[in-house]
């Protein structure tokens, strides 16, 4: 297809303000609304979220699930366990001044992605009845980024 044809990608960035330590936010009508301002009718969305103690997934928002990750999130990566990430006098790479003891935040986002690509059709996500787009805080409380690229298709 010659590039004239296409309709451009649209890009957004999303700001996510976390309030708890571990925390599942679900995207799904932020990114609705960004589909629906770009007037896209069939395409695809990709969803990125720019920091490493974070993690994207599609599942149910449903409260005792949410309930249920966490849990599981803290047997696999518990806060309370040393990490050699945290030990500064040995770390010597991307040690910031306000550095935080964040080890087990990168362990567990590692289990999860970091972008999810979702098809649009007919001006929507195509998601099945429960599916939600969730964005997963490990270090938080924090303001966070989630880049979101709409392209089009014809």
């Amino acid at each position: 297809m010659p590039s004239d044809l296409r309709a451009p990608a649209v890009h957004r960035c999303l700001e996510v303000i976390t309030a708890c330590a571990t925390e599942f936010v679900d995207l799904t009508d932020r990114l609705e609304t960004f589909i629906s301002l770009t007037g896209t009718r069939d395409g695809l969305l990709h969803v990125q979220t720019l920091h490493t103690t974070t993690g994207l997934l599609i599942n149910e928002a449903e409260p005792l699930l949410l309930l249920d990750l966490m849990v599981r999130f803290e047997r696999w990566a518990p806060a309370d366990r040393a990490y050699a990430h945290d030990d500064l006098a040995r770390r010597t790479v991307n040690v910031g001044p306000l550095e935080r003891p964040n080890g087990y935040a990168h362990c567990r986002a590692a289990l999860l992605r970091t972008s999810e690509t979702v098809l649009v059709r007919g001006g929507r996500l195509c998601l099945g009845r429960w599916q939600r787009v969730l964005f997963a805080e490990f270090d938080g409380p924090q303001r966070r980024q989630v880049a979101a690229t709409i392209v089009p298709v014809m």
